[in-house]
């Protein structure tokens, strides 16, 4: 999938079949819609292109406005969704900074201006409750009438349902906060995860629970750091994971996705929402410094609690080896569900 931040490349397609929004999460619903872009675009021989927007235009006005309640809680990073997006098989993705500028287009304008000079949009594909332009004045109605003026089609779909509830990223959000990990994976079609570059950290982890005599925490917790680049994520506290691209076979592993309480404000990435994972197996390749600078992808599988803050680096030491525990009983159970499954479809 090729990338582009803005408008002005000479690599965006002269024409494409586009679909406009913020698929924050790529859940279900956007997964058909790309689906559906996909088939209309091969059909008319042309590119699928998305059209999405960093920040988010409500985190835009949030900031306009000095009201953080109103910006939402974010799913996924930019690079998260880049990646879903392309698997997908969106073929370009056209990334918009949402500015002031932009956030002032008429929806005259921003049709003009976006889809027909900016795109070449022949075929635009937008969800039932789209709308655009300055102060959200444009609709499909508006819509429809400009592509029959400028020569592109307009479709519309409805919402996508599972069991009769609309999937959305609304939706998604609302798992995620209430901590239903199994609910926010059937909206989302996959576990819920959150990837990136392995950044140093405090190495906190590393001194904690270490001592002279040999036990199961003699080498401390070491974690890998994932910066969540937005201030409000939309899941938070501490979480059974499984960690992708450090080996063949995906780590078991206990994370911490927050701000972390019982850490120093002034520390290296203090004031960030930050997920740290400390895999329950560490992988002996790696040594104590290997896993700087990798990409990894973390899932989040069952939530264990809320953050907590302690009072002490012995209470942290105590909390963190009580969360490895329930993990590893989280994991156990899992296998034997897992080995009576298939030992039941072994019967039938």
């Amino acid at each position: 999938m090729k990338i582009f931040r803005g408008l002005h490349h000479a690599g965006i397609a002269p024409h494409c079949a586009l679909t406009i929004g913020n698929f924050d999460g790529v859940h279900r619903g956007h997964q058909a819609m790309l689906a559906l872009l996909a088939g209309e675009a091969q059909r008319r021989g042309l590119p699928s292109c998305v059209l999405t927007f960093e920040p988010h235009p409500r985190d835009y006005f949030a900031r306009v406005h000095q009201r953080p309640e109103l910006a939402p809680a974010r799913i996924g990073t930019l690079r998260d969704k880049l990646g879903e997006l392309a698997a997908c098989g969106v073929d370009q993705t056209v990334v918009l900074p949402f500015r002031q500028r932009l956030a002032s287009l008429s929806a005259q304008d921003f049709i003009e201006q976006v889809l027909v000079r900016g795109l070449g949009a022949r075929y635009v594909l937008v969800g039932d409750d789209f709308r655009f332009g300055r102060q959200r004045a444009g609709d499909y109605a508006l819509l429809d009438a400009a592509g029959r003026a400028h020569g592109f089609e307009v479709a519309r779909m409805n919402s996508y349902e599972l069991h009769g509830e609309r999937v959305s990223s609304t939706a998604v959000r609302e798992a995620l906060a209430a901590g239903d990990m199994d609910e926010a994976a059937r909206l989302l079609g996959r576990p819920y995860s959150i990837s990136g570059h392995v950044v140093h950290g405090r190495k906190l982890g590393r001194q904690l629970g270490r001592s002279a005599a040999s036990g199961p925490h003699q080498d401390g917790f070491r974690t890998l750091n994932l910066r969540f680049s937005h201030w409000k994520s939309a899941a938070s506290g501490i979480f059974a994971v499984r960690v992708h691209g450090l080996s063949p076979e995906p780590l078991p592993g206990v994370a911490n996705l927050g701000v972390r309480p019982s850490v120093d404000p002034s520390d290296v990435n203090g004031g960030r929402v930050l997920l740290e994972t400390h895999c329950l197996e560490w992988p002996a390749h790696l040594g104590a410094e290997g896993a700087y600078g990798k990409i990894i992808r973390v899932e989040l599988l069952h939530k264990l609690h809320d953050e907590l803050k302690y009072d002490s680096l012995e209470a942290l030491t105590a909390g963190i080896a009580r969360d490895c525990e329930e993990a590893r009983a989280f994991f156990a159970a899992s296998a034997h569900a897992e080995t009576r499954r298939q030992t039941t479809r072994d019967r039938i």
